[in-house]
């Protein structure tokens, strides 16, 4: 673990991430709050094209503590960064901790904050997918109930939270990954030399990412995937994640990939441009369910369940593996009418100023605190 926390007065608020999907919605976060935050990274994701060039991606420092929780079982990754968290705010107590979403590294922080009773600011509060076979889903409810402020992004996600007894720790701030997107997408311009690198034709093709355990670990599922893509009539492009890299290769289904165009992770930019001009997006990411909402691109989610049933009202449709091939038709024979619909809806997800609100909220207790304890 590298000890690059520092005890200055100002370095008051902590912000513990792990992931690729934290880092690109917590970045603004990080900026507003400018040298009062301390960031920390557990490790949980630790290939570069998954951590360090996200940070300088969206112009931040390396950084502040490094641990290194990466290649660790769930169970692990959790007790190895709790207690590295526990030692570490004993030493150096933040005024405030802010941890996003429903990691392993979002649980371990919500853990040492409480444990240390340091007020947790919990960003993206309220997702529920009611499907236990998800570890996300136990550590968003976990994280939920031991955090002091819950800034949940929809009037859904506040619902879910007043169900649990917990409506008067919330508030409604909208999603910051509406903001990420208005900053990340590339002008126009950008967006067609990114589309000319990987030889892909306005509006003509599909982008694909899987990673989600459900999917990558079983080879039916996987296999009816990679079946349904190189089916579907279209250009597919496919970044691979390292672990979907990993299970295709182990269960042998290399030949499934043959007609489709793989190609190593994509930044953020890069994949926000491919994503703005895609006729389809086809996923199980959480994170794509509410880009695609901003970019006003149709999807098709491969997965058993979503916690972002908002994203499906019109933007996105739920199928299992097995029915990704006629999803994937449906939406591609609707053609540009359908795009044409969805062009003239807002997102759900807020109106771009998550960031500046969550900001004012942790300042206000940061500072509140410093006064009490002066």
């Amino acid at each position: 673990m590298s000890s690059g926390l520092v005890g200055e007065s100002r370095r008051s608020v902590a912000v513990v991430l792990g992931t690729r999907p934290e880092i690109i919605k917590l970045a603004r976060i990080i900026q507003l709050l400018g040298d009062r935050a301390t960031v920390v990274h557990t490790g949980q994701h630790y290939d570069a094209s998954l951590s360090s060039s996200f940070f300088e991606e969206h112009g931040l420092a390396d950084p502040d503590v490094q641990l290194g929780v990466g290649g660790l079982r769930r169970g692990g990754q959790v007790g190895q960064a709790l207690a590295d968290l526990d030692g570490l705010f004993d030493r150096h107590r933040p005024d405030v901790v802010i941890v996003q979403g429903d990691t392993n590294a979002t649980l371990a922080g919500a853990l040492a904050a409480n444990s240390a009773s340091i007020p947790l600011f919990h960003v993206e509060a309220g997702l529920r997918s009611y499907d236990s076979a998800m570890p996300e889903e136990h550590n968003r409810v976990l994280t939920d109930h031991v955090s002091d402020v819950l800034c949940a992004a929809t009037k859904l996600n506040a619902d879910n939270l007043a169900l649990e007894g917990l409506a008067d720790r919330a508030v409604i701030t909208g999603n910051t990954v509406v903001e990420a997107v208005a900053r990340q997408l590339p002008a126009a311009p950008d967006r067609r030399g990114v589309l000319e690198r990987y030889g892909c034709d306005d509006a003509g093709y599909v982008l694909a990412t899987i990673h989600r355990p459900e999917n990558t670990d079983d080879p039916e599922k996987l296999g009816d995937i990679l079946r349904a893509l190189g089916a579907c009539g279209r250009q597919v492009l496919l970044p691979l994640h390292p672990r979907t890299r990993g299970a295709i290769e182990r269960h042998g289904l290399q030949p499934l990939t043959d007609g489709l165009h793989v190609v190593d992770p994509l930044g953020s930019r890069a994949f926000l441009a491919l994503a703005n001009h895609a006729a389809l997006l086809v996923s199980d990411s959480g994170g794509v369910q509410e880009e695609c909402t901003v970019l006003k691109r149709p999807l098709v989610v491969v997965r058993n369940s979503t916690e972002r049933p908002e994203s499906l009202e019109r933007f996105a449709r739920l199928v299992q593996p097995d029915a990704l091939l006629g999803a994937i038709t449906e939406v591609l024979e609707a053609g540009p009418e359908h795009l044409a619909e969805l062009a003239d809806l807002p997102s759900p997800y807020g109106d771009g100023f998550a960031s500046e609100r969550i900001v004012a909220h942790v300042l206000r207790i940061a500072d509140d605190d410093r006064e009490v304890e002066a």
